[in-house]
């Protein structure tokens, strides 16, 4: 079996800053359009850094590329960070982040299939993963293809029920070629998702529906290109990482604080931060 190898410093470093790049252009998006979803953008940068820029296989300048492995934002609120991790790709010109929401823009408040990176229109919260897992049993059984397909999800759609009903397919049929990504951010939309940060009650919760799971914390680029990793070597699973996260991350006096969802951030919020 292949051992893992922590990456150096440098690449380490690199997705940090990745990490924040994406926060600021997401925020720079948001302000832009006077509305959109800054604080869940932020709560996912490390895991979206990590996720594009040392995990996943694809060709940026080809986003329908058959082989390319597949990703899914069943939080779509959370598009901006989507489009902005494209932009560092290359795929996306950085400066049509500021055109997010405008009617001529295809930069939308969620993500549509009018874009080519985008498979599945998301935002109808709980549904990401039912796709996910139609994509994950295609390539599996029907494709027999190599490409891996990733699901970010938020804490707050956990709530639904078409969650577990997906959770518990991509176990029967053992999709070890698909990763949930939990972003367990602790605050939902109106107030704070029901399980909170307790992390053990979510870990029992996916182990029981028959899932590979890693608690992990999901602004730790380190921890979290091991996590993907073991991911990779886990026979006749699907895997769920666990991320506990801060609603907000890096915004001085909106971090993890009540309030803050669905508003863009006031400049001089955006100054002291």
């Amino acid at each position: 079996m292949t051992s893992y190898h922590k990456p150096d410093e440098k690449t380490l470093q690199g997705l940090k800053d990745i990490a924040n790049k994406l926060r600021i252009n997401s925020i720079k998006a948001t302000c832009a359009s006077n509305s959109g979803h800054p604080t869940s953008c932020c709560s996912a940068a490390e895991l979206m850094s990590v996720l594009f820029f040392n995990t996943m296989r694809y060709k940026a300048e080809d986003p329908r590329n058959q082989c390319n492995d597949r990703f899914v934002l069943s939080k779509g609120h959370a598009a901006p960070i989507l489009y902005a991790a494209w932009a560092e790709a290359g795929y996306v010109k950085e400066s049509d982040l500021l055109n997010l929401r405008k009617i001529d823009s295809d930069l939308e408040g969620h993500p549509t299939p009018k874009l080519a990176f985008v498979d599945v229109a998301t935002g109808s919260l709980g549904q990401g993963l039912g796709a996910s897992c139609g994509m994950a049993y295609t390539g599996k059984y029907f494709d027999k293809s190599s490409y891996r397909v990733y699901c970010m999800m938020g804490d707050g759609e956990c709530s639904e029920g078409s969650v577990w009903e997906a959770m518990a397919f991509a176990s029967y049929y053992k999709l070890d070629n698909l990763v949930a990504i939990m972003d367990v951010n602790r605050l939902g939309q109106s107030e704070a998702a029901p399980l909170k940060h307790d992390m053990e009650v979510y870990r029992k919760r996916c182990e029981a529906f028959g899932w590979n799971t890693y608690v992990v914390d999901g602004h730790d680029v380190e921890e979290l290109c091991k996590a993907f990793w073991q991911a990779k070597q886990v026979k006749d699973k699907p895997t769920c990482i666990v991320a506990k996260t801060l609603k907000g991350k890096g915004l001085k006096d909106i971090e993890d604080l009540d309030n803050w969802h669905g508003k863009p951030i006031p400049k001089d919020k955006v100054d002291a931060s």
